[in-house]
């Protein structure tokens, strides 16, 4: 059940779903939810805003909609302030609490703590002005972690102060993407910044992350006059050629990074629980679990792969920056001068060769060759027993052969 302390969701959601009915795009959900907030409101009224007392005159948008609704007040000295109206706290009997709760959870905030609301008095003191923590002068680079079509959770790159960025097209931008911000204005609220503006560009710069490569563990060498590889009774090619000349090479084991997951409980796995819900239809619900573990930590590589996964169905476009995202941060570990194998037996290692081959797969059915082709070839030079057939691939990318769906 829900508490005082934690508002019903499904309550925030019906009346979102009752407000936002007629409206087809943001800029008219919006205004929906201004009016209604307006018409709601009585004021002048009393309300705290970082934990001071003013009172709240006006409610509208500054012209800027992805800075959404803004809440002009007045301190106790008679100076004018504006704030985002999400930054305002109202006491619960309030006409307005549940549609500003429902506004905040329209922005992906949480909703308001009643306990602190309920606590609204005017004690003396100044109203503390909202930090101007960053020079909206400048291009501000920042690291999503995680996005929505409405907002992304981002790290200020270089001193990982969280922002949550509202901007359009953000669904164009994967975890792990820095992104290069106009910006256009902020707010400070419970201890977190908020920015609106407009993104420049996006890169994947993962040397620039500040992140702990990914260990590797050498597990023994590898030669390719024994074993198995040669017993497949096929004509060496070319690849197989290049991998023969080298000679032996020292085997690695990658490091493999889940946060959460229980290596003891065969079920405590999220990653397995993300792809149920993808193979049962509920996309949002996978995703939702992957770009969590992306937000506590970026190198879990095969969150990246699966959220490519999601994305493939659609667009190879869209899915290749997953992937490729993976591949940066994996490499990280790697070095420029890397010759070793990593062998699909050692199953840490399948996140990076899922990597590659999701991008492979992406370059060849954007029939973009001779990337395509680069991709594959390393693959089996990574994992010449080539457990993933991608020899298969390779020789179809070099005929120029389309991809065709299995």
């Amino acid at each position: 059940m829900p508490t005082r302390e934690q508002p019903s969701l499904d309550r925030l959601n019906a009346v979102l779903d009752e407000l936002l009915a007629g409206a087809s795009e943001e800029q008219e959900e919006v205004w929906a939810l201004l009016e209604a907030i307006r018409e709601a409101m009585k004021l002048p009224m009393d309300v705290m805003v970082v934990d001071h007392p003013v009172s709240l005159v006006a409610i509208d948008t500054d012209g800027d909609l992805l800075s959404g609704i803004t809440a002009r007040c007045v301190d106790n000295d008679g100076h004018e302030h504006q704030f985002s109206l999400a930054a305002i706290r109202v006491t619960p009997d309030e006409p307005g609490h549940e549609l500003i709760n429902a506004y905040r959870h329209w922005l992906e905030l949480d909703p308001l703590d009643e306990g602190r609301a309920a606590q609204l008095s005017r004690p003396e003191g100044e109203l503390r002005r909202v930090r101007r923590e960053l020079d909206l002068s400048q291009m501000i680079d920042l690291v999503l972690v995680r996005f929505s079509s409405q907002a992304a959770h981002c790290r200020l790159l270089g001193d990982d102060r969280d922002i949550t960025l509202r901007a359009d097209g953000l669904s164009r931008f994967v975890p792990g993407h820095v992104l290069t911000v106009r910006p256009k204005s902020q707010m400070e609220s419970d201890e977190r910044l908020y920015l609106s503006g407009e993104v420049a560009s996006a890169r994947i710069d993962a040397a620039a992350l500040g992140l702990t490569p990914l260990e590797l563990s050498p597990v023994g060498e590898w030669n390719p006059a024994e074993g198995e590889w040669l017993g497949r009774g096929e004509a060496l090619e070319g690849w197989a050629e290049a991998i023969m000349a080298r000679g032996s090479r020292q085997v690695f084991e990658m490091e493999q990074v889940v946060p959460g997951r229980n290596f003891t409980d065969p079920f405590g796995d999220p990653i397995s629980e993300s792809t149920e819900l993808r193979e049962s239809g509920d996309l949002a619900g996978a995703g939702e679990i992957l770009q969590g573990l992306l937000e506590e930590d970026l190198r879990c590589l095969d969150a990246h792969v699966h959220l490519g996964h999601l994305d493939y169905r659609f667009r190879a476009d869209w899915a290749l920056p997953h992937y490729e995202v993976g591949i940066r941060i994996a490499e990280l570990s790697l070095g420029a001068d890397f010759d070793g194998l990593l062998p699909w037996e050692y199953t840490q290692n399948r996140p990076f060769l899922r990597s590659l081959h999701g991008c492979g797969t992406c370059l060849w059915r954007l029939e973009r060759w001779e990337e395509a082709e680069r991709v594959f070839e390393r693959l089996l030079w990574l994992d010449p027993d080539d457990f993933m057939s991608n020899r298969f691939s390779l020789a179809e990318v070099q005929t120029r052969t389309a991809w065709t769906k299995p």
